[in-house]
């Protein structure tokens, strides 16, 4: 599997993965220039800024170690954007989902509310 083979999966299995809990999907890979989140959801009020990151278990490293402070600003600075240009009337959260892809083809899913 390639780095945005893995990537892509990962992405669609944490979409899934929110849905499943009853979240509705706003946006999936919203770009604006240079900035860029991965999902955009909300539930109960709230606006999750949902970054994604996948590694297979035979990559270095985990998911979490790849939410990097300059990863964090970056996604500041992609939701200020957001928020500015959608006028959503909630509460914004950032959130991580790591996902570790198995060599059965499973997946191991973690959500961590409030990263930064």
């Amino acid at each position: 599997m390639t780095t945005a083979t893995t990537g892509r999966e990962g992405e669609r299995l944490a979409t899934d993965w929110l849905r499943r809990r009853g979240y509705i999907i706003h946006e999936l890979n919203w770009r604006n220039g240079r900035y860029e989140i991965d999902i955009i959801a909300s539930r109960g009020g709230v606006l999750h800024f949902v970054e994604v990151k996948t590694r297979s278990v035979m990559g270095w490293g985990t998911p979490e170690q790849a939410m990097t402070t300059d990863k964090c600003r970056a996604l500041l600075r992609a939701a200020a954007l957001y928020i500015s240009t959608h006028r959503m009337p909630h509460e914004p959260q950032f959130d991580l989902i790591a996902v570790d892809i198995l060599p059965d083809g499973t997946a191991d899913i973690r959500y961590t509310e409030n990263v930064i």
